[in-house]
């Protein structure tokens, strides 16, 4: 217990000081992950420490970024994306595992273990490319989008990568590692692939990843749905992880990468209602658990090796970044990426990624590269990675300077469109508002934490998403950042006036439309800055105001200009006497608004009967 909690403690605190020094440096907090790593790393060896056991429960970090990055693959991103997911991935992946190829063949070795290699260091870093470019607000410019496309092309590419590895297999280890192997719990619950060959284990594969798809188009969504009944955040939180723990163990059993397998689950959950509820569920793992893994890595580098084959091993860490940075540039200018854009695309992607750990003990496990190899290769991953913020300073420091001019970085029209209107509540007011706004062409992302209300507006074919949308992290999942407008009508006035005081107070740019219950809530909305409010009645009660003027026989466009008059002077008197308004004061308590009010009705009050009246007798040719 004592040894479980020191060992967290010294994670943790060596997170908490590294990331944000590095950051302040401009490193990014990836680096500071890494540099972290390496800096305890000698009082883990002191420790006795087992960094590799450790790192086997940082890789659910990377399991659970490759499944948020599923959630994200919708099938509209993916058609905008098409040329360049296609195109551009494609060919990034074929082209450098080309060329990689042709020189481990150079150096003496087999063609199979030379493609192996190839594949294994064609893939680029998720981990680090996402989070870097979101964070130097990289990601709407024309060389962020590309950069992304890349990477979905890398990680839908991994799939049939990981089934074609096992054939390059070759029979001389595969015989040594039958002898040499020893036995662990995992070979002891997987002994039986042994025994297949490599076809058989294409079809386990195929089959494995068969069930993952249909069991979560099947079962996950009615999963959920009984699990939000409950009403319980905590209980779909464990669901969730549940979910992708499940998915990770089945991956694991068949032989299989877990991040492939969840990230196919992400991609099959990717229209599911309950998206960005998951999102927001997941995120914070994903993200301990990712700087854990990056802490792993650097305190995992085997300095020994490093220092006896230094020159070697930094050559090839070198070359592989001018390869793939090359490569890049040249296909960034077939597929018409200018200026500042095609230099940000070829840096940011010129290393290897995160999946070379995992692809690297593949390969190892299924005899396909000699572990003495693939020691040396791990080391060149690292590296890159730990370059990788040095290439994104020098785009900041020496490449972007010199293109200040280009106009296309940031544009976003570069982006695919996304939802710019968030709808916080779907009940009877903002299941109207979408309905207005989609029969205008807007379209709306709508969150509403009741399964029953979801399910109602799914009969219609109404696209809604499951989630408490007073939730900062599901805000975010949901895109607030990115979004122009924000519509409250949520059917709860404690909630309203919670999320209109927390986005007020962060996003002072972004538009908040509120629904307010009455005149009290009115003015503490008001009080929290918010300047576009909604009485929920009191709209109905204009209407009701005119249908009562024309009944007692006013024509029509007189009822409409004197309900007109009357809305106009009371907003004017709602803002005059706002600032007398004390939150969590009632009215007939507060002395001093009970005289401002009175004050301001004595002196409008008969200039707005004067001007009733006038309406109301003259006569219709005069009316507008």
């Amino acid at each position: 217990m004592t040894d479980a909690l020191l060992l967290s403690f010294v994670f943790l605190i060596a997170g908490v000081l590294s990331v944000p020094i590095a950051s302040r440096l401009g490193l990014g907090s990836v680096l500071g992950y890494l540099l972290a790593g390496i800096i305890i790393s000698p009082l883990l060896n002191l420790l006795n420490v087992n960094i590799e056991s450790i790192q086997h429960i940082a890789e659910l970090g990377v399991v659970l970024m490759l499944f948020l990055v599923g959630l994200e693959l919708k099938p509209k991103k993916l058609w905008a994306l098409r040329s360049k997911l296609i195109g551009l991935g494609g060919g990034q992946v074929a082209f450098t595992a080309l060329f990689l190829m042709m020189l481990g063949m150079l150096l003496d070795q087999s063609w199979r273990i030379s493609l192996a290699i190839g594949l294994v260091l064609a893939l680029s870093s998720t981990a680090i490319v996402i989070q870097t470019l979101t964070e130097k607000g990289l990601m709407k410019s024309d060389g962020g989008q590309s950069s992304f496309s890349v990477l979905l092309a890398q990680d839908i590419i991994v799939i049939p990568m990981l089934a074609f590895i096992p054939l390059l297999a070759t029979p001389e280890l595969l015989e040594a590692l039958s002898h040499n192997a020893i036995p662990t719990d995992h070979q002891t619950t997987a002994h039986f692939l042994t025994s297949l060959n490599a076809w058989q284990t294409v079809l386990l594969n195929i089959t494995a990843i068969a069930t993952v798809i249909l069991g979560g188009h099947f079962l996950a969504t009615p999963i959920f749905r009984f699990i939000a009944m409950a009403q319980l955040r905590e209980l779909f939180t464990a669901t969730a992880l549940m979910f992708v723990i499940g998915t990770t163990l089945l991956m694991s059993f068949v032989g299989l990468s877990p991040a492939l397998g969840t990230f196919l689950a992400g991609v099959v959950l990717a229209n599911s209602p309950y998206r960005h509820q998951l999102e927001s569920d997941i995120a914070p793992f994903k993200g301990l658990l990712l700087g854990l893994f990056f802490m792993t890595v650097g305190a995992g580098i085997n300095f020994h090796l490093l220092f006896s084959h230094f020159f070697s091993i930094l050559g090839l860490t070198i070359v592989l970044i001018l390869i793939k940075g090359l490569t890049l540039l040249l296909l960034g200018k077939l597929f018409n990426i200018r200026g500042s854009n095609n230099w940000l695309f070829a840096l940011g992607l010129a290393q290897a990624g995160e999946f070379g750990f995992v692809l690297l003990s593949f390969t190892v496990a299924n005899g396909v590269i000699p572990q003495p190899i693939a020691d040396r290769l791990l080391l060149v991953v690292a590296l890159s990675m730990l370059l990788t913020p040095v290439l994104f300073i020098i785009y900041d420091r020496v490449v972007a300077p010199r293109y200040a001019e280009d106009k296309t970085v940031g544009k976003d029209e570069d982006m695919p469109d996304e939802n710019q209107i968030i709808i916080a509540g779907s009940g009877r007011m903002g299941s109207t508002i979408d309905r207005i706004l989609r029969l205008a062409n807007y379209h709306s992302t709508v969150i509403d934490f009741s399964v029953e209300r979801l399910e109602a507006l799914e009969k219609f074919g109404v696209k809604h998403y499951f989630g408490d949308a007073t939730r900062p992290d599901l805000l975010h999942a949901a895109g607030i950042d990115d979004a122009s407008l924000l519509i409250i009508a949520i059917d709860d006035p404690e909630q309203v006036t919670k999320l209109v005081k927390y986005t007020i107070a962060h996003y002072p740019k972004l538009h908040v439309i509120a629904r307010a219950f009455d005149n009290h809530h009115v003015y503490d909305l008001w009080s929290y800055g918010c300047r576009d409010i909604i009485r929920e009645n009191f709209d109905s009660s204009l209407r009701m105001g005119r249908s009562a003027f024309e009944a007692l026989g006013l024509s029509r466009e007189k009822a409409e200009e004197m309900i007109k008059v009357f809305n106009e002077h009371d907003s004017v008197a709602m803002e005059a006497v706002a600032d007398a308004h004390q939150i969590g004061v009632p009215f007939h308590e507060n002395k001093a608004f009970i005289a401002r009010v009175r004050k301001y009705l004595e002196q409008q009050d008969p200039q707005l009967k004067a001007q009733m009246e006038e309406i109301k007798t003259k006569s219709s040719c005069e009316t507008p």
